[in-house]
C-alpha cells in the first residue's frame, strides 16, 4: 500500500477512446486518481458521476481527475456515454497499475474469496508525489472531501510561491554594480 510522501508510480494506460494517458505527462498539475471496482455498478456510477459533476471545479484548482478500473476501453466508453461522465476513465485490463498502487486485493463475496479492486483514491501533487492515499473509501461524500484537499493543496502551494518570491525580493543587494573611484 502506498503512503503519503512517496513518488506516485508512473504508468501509461489507454482511456475510453483508446488514447494513452501518461501520469508523468501530467506533472505540473495535481491529479486525483480514483480506482473503482467495475463500470456501471451503483457505487462506481455514483463516484464517477460525482467526480464528473465537479470536474470543472477541480480543474479551476489545477487538478486533473482520472478513474481506473480493469474494464476494457469499450466498456468504459459505454459507461461514460450512458451516464454522461466527463472524467477520463482508464483501462487497466491486466491489473498492473492496480497492483502498483496496492488496490488489487482479496475480498470475500458470498463466502468465496475473490480478487478485486479495493475502492481507493490517491491525491498526487504537481511534482508527482502522493500527498494522500485513501483505501476502502465509501463513494457518498468522498468527492467533496477530495475537492477540499485539493483546495488546501492550492492554498499551500500559493503560500509557498509567495514565500519564495518574498525571500527572493528581500535578498540583500551586493554593491551597486559600479567600481569605487
Amino acid at each position: 500500500m502506498l503512503e503519503a510522501g512517496v513518488p506516485a508510480p508512473a504508468f501509461s494506460l489507454p482511456d475510453a477512446d483508446m488514447e494513452p494517458f501518461d501520469l508523468i505527462a501530467s506533472r505540473g498539475r495535481h491529479v486525483i486518481l480514483f480506482f473503482y471496482p467495475k463500470d456501471d455498478t451503483p457505487g462506481c456510477t455514483l463516484e464517477a458521476a460525482e467526480f464528473s459533476d465537479h470536474e470543472e471545479e477541480f480543474a479551476r484548482h489545477g487538478c486533473l481527475v482520472v478513474g481506473i478500473s480493469r474494464d476494457d476501453c469499450f466498456k468504459h466508453a459505454e459507461f461514460r456515454d450512458k451516464h454522461g461522465l466527463s472524467v477520463r476513465l482508464l483501462s487497466d485490463a491486466e491489473g498492473e497499475v492496480c497492483r502498483m498502487y496496492g488496490v488489487w486485493k482479496a475480498r470475500e463475496v458470498d463466502g468465496h474469496k475473490r480478487m478485486g479492486i479495493l475502492r481507493s483514491t490517491f491525491v498526487i501533487d504537481r511534482n508527482g508525489i502522493v500527498r494522500h492515499a485513501f483505501y476502502g473509501i465509501t463513494p457518498r461524500g468522498h468527492v467533496m472531501e477530495m475537492l477540499e484537499l485539493v483546495k488546501q493543496m492550492e492554498r499551500q502551494d500559493g503560500h509557498a510561491r509567495r514565500e519564495k518570491h518574498r525571500r527572493h525580493t528581500e535578498l540583500p543587494r551586493v554593491g551597486s554594480g559600479r567600481e569605487p573611484h
